[in-house]
């Protein structure tokens, strides 16, 4: 037997005992099945279900850069320029209670260095017509121009129900009213200085509004009403809009018992505007709004007669009127992205006059 029969009988011995067979295929594991991110459409465009789940997931926001004009604005400047950017995220989901609603907004803005920052703005939870959280109150709402002074930036804690029957709403809030305003009680006061004693108290208790709503064909109603338990004043707002010709004709008036977390620009008011539709993209809005019996911000001094900040005396209102008026102009330049630009003539008894707005590029997502 020689060398190479022998090499070919051990392979066929080896290869035997092993079963080894030299053309052996390499299986390879069975993929995982990928899901894809389903739209979803139930509650509106850019929802889509978060993968595994039932739930709908929206994002959304805005990057927006702004310059703000009137006298001393800014300090000593007359203008003001700052970016702020917003971030959504909204999340519901059908259940057998209604739809199950989670809402958080993040905002940011930058202006000089040192004065910027991240902060929740909005995070609230929604059931049916619970909603809890802080969010906007509907004092909060406007004409949709920018020379009414009809709201009052109310963003609160709160606790509110809302029935919505689709062409009529009812509903009832109860907010925290924490650092509302600054309110200042005079206790004394010498004309020919400026000077008095006073104690001063920022709103920190409870408040409750109530508002109801009707649409009425290509008319809108809205009527509230908020009572500010610290204060014990409260306010009645009347908004109403319609559909005349080219444009939008809004109506409002406000009134309040006193200054309070509400409304405390005057004892009350009347606005009115018209948004022309010029143009698809094109959008020109003319207002004007009158205040009787306007309230009274005064400068808070410390001990050395060193200000320290500002506050509006409470309880009572000046005899002093005022009256506005101005043009807002909205134009979309492309999809996402608009520009809004607003000037305003405010002319206030006992004070000079000044003209004031802002200047305003948008890139919504």
């Amino acid at each position: 037997m020689n060398i190479k029969s022998l090499l070919i009988g051990s392979a066929a011995a080896l290869a035997a005992v092993t079963g080894a067979q030299a053309a052996d295929a390499i299986v390879a594991a069975e993929p995982e099945p990928l899901e894809y991110v389903r739209v979803c459409d139930a509650f509106g465009t850019g929802f889509f279900y978060i993968p595994g789940t039932e739930t709908c997931l929206k994002f959304s926001g805005y990057v927006r850069f702004q310059t703000d004009f009137g006298r001393d604005r800014s300090g000593t400047s007359d203008w003001d320029s700052f970016t702020r950017a917003q971030f959504n995220v909204d999340t519901r989901t059908d259940t057998e209670l209604g739809a199950l609603r989670g809402f958080i907004e993040f905002r940011g803005n930058a202006d000089r260095d040192g004065d910027s920052g991240l902060n929740i703005q909005q995070a609230f939870i929604e059931l049916g017509g619970l909603k809890v959280g802080k969010f906007y109150s509907w004092w909060d709402d406007s004409l949709s121009g920018e020379t009414d002074d009809i709201n009052n930036q109310a963003l609160f804690n709160s606790i509110r129900y809302t029935y919505d029957a689709g062409s009529f709403w009812v509903g009832a809030s109860v907010d925290e009213l924490e650092g509302t305003n600054e309110f200042v009680n005079i206790t004394s006061f010498d004309p020919a200085t400026g000077i008095g004693t006073f104690t001063t108290e920022s709103d920190n208790n409870v408040g409750i509004a109530l508002g109801m709503g009707a649409k009425l064909g290509a008319a809108s109603l809205q009527l509230i009403g908020g009572y500010d338990v610290d204060q014990e004043e409260g306010a009645v707002r009347l908004i109403a809009t319609a559909d005349i010709g080219p444009g939008t004709l809004g109506l409002a008036g406000v009134w309040a018992s006193g200054p309070n977390a509400y409304y405390a620009q005057a004892e009350w008011a009347v606005a009115a505007e018209y948004a022309i539709k010029a143009t698809e993209r094109l959008t020109i809005t003319p207002g004007a709004q009158y205040y009787k019996n306007i309230s009274q911000e005064v400068t808070v001094l410390d001990a050395g007669l060193d200000p320290i900040g500002t506050g509006i005396v409470s309880n009572d209102w000046t005899n002093d009127d005022a009256w506005k008026a101005g043009v807002t102009v909205d134009y979309k330049i492309t999809d996402g992205l608009t520009t809004k630009m607003t000037v305003n003539y405010i002319d206030a008894d006992n004070a000079d006059d000044q003209v004031t707005g802002f200047v305003r590029l948008q890139r919504t997502f």
